[in-house]
C-alpha cells in the first residue's frame, strides 16, 4: 500500500486563489473548501490511493517565531480564507481523510512525522508527500519516500531532488539556509 499525506495549508491557500469564489445562504465563503473537496476527491480517485492524511496549520505562528522573528507569520492572510481552516478541516474529515489541526508545531512537522514512521512500516510500500514544499524535500528517502507536486505532477525520488537542487535530500536544511526560503521568511546569505 502506499500512504499519501498531504500538506492542507497549501492545498487550502491554493483552492482559495484558484477556485471560484462561493458563499453560503448566510454570506459564508466556502469556495476554499469546495475547491480543496474537488481536489481531494479528485486524489482518492485514482488508482492506488487509499491511505491517506492531510494536516493543516491551524494556527499559522509556531514555536519558530520565537526562534526567529522574522519567521512566517498569518498577517496579510485574508479574513476569507482564514475563516475556512475549520471548515475545510470539517470537510477533510467527512472525505474519510485523517486530519492533522497543527497547534503547537506545524503542518510540515506532522507529515514529516509522519512520512518517517510510515516508512518504517513493512506494509507500506511508498510514502507520497503530496506537497511542493522545498522543506519536505529533505524527508525524501530513496524511492521509498518521495514528494509529488500535484500541481505539475512531478515526483520527486531521491535522484530528483538531488537533479533539481544540487544536493541531497538530508543537506535541503542547510541548502535553505544558504539560499533562503521566502515562503518562510529566511532571507539567506547575502550574496
Amino acid at each position: 500500500m502506499k500512504v499519501h499525506l498531504i500538506d492542507g495549508t497549501f492545498e487550502l491557500f491554493r483552492a482559495y486563489y484558484g477556485a471560484p469564489p462561493s458563499e453560503t445562504a448566510d454570506g459564508f465563503e466556502v469556495g476554499a473548501v469546495r475547491g480543496l473537496a474537488r481536489s481531494l476527491l479528485a486524489l482518492l480517485g485514482e488508482p492506488g490511493v487509499t491511505h491517506v492524511a492531510i494536516a493543516f496549520d491551524h494556527v499559522i505562528e509556531s514555536f519558530r517565531n520565537d526562534l526567529f522573528p522574522g519567521y512566517k507569520t498569518g498577517d496579510g492572510i485574508d479574513p476569507k480564507l482564514y475563516a475556512q481552516f475549520g471548515p475545510a478541516e470539517d470537510a477533510c474529515r467527512a472525505l474519510g481523510i485523517v486530519t492533522w489541526p497543527m497547534i503547537e508545531f506545524e503542518c510540515d512537522d506532522a507529515l514529516a512525522t509522519a512520512a518517517a514512521r510510515f516508512a518504517e512500516e513493512r506494509d507500506v510500500e511508498q510514502v507520497v508527500i503530496c506537497s511542493p514544499d522545498k522543506d519536505l524535500t529533505q524527508c525524501v528517502r530513496g524511492t521509498r519516500v518521495v514528494c509529488l507536486d500535484r500541481i505539475r505532477r512531478t515526483t520527486l525520488d531521491e535522484d530528483g531532488v538531488h537533479a533539481k537542487f544540487g544536493v541531497g535530500p538530508a543537506s535541503i536544511p542547510d541548502w535553505l539556509a544558504l539560499v533562503g526560503d521566502s515562503a518562510d521568511g529566511f532571507p539567506g546569505v547575502p550574496r
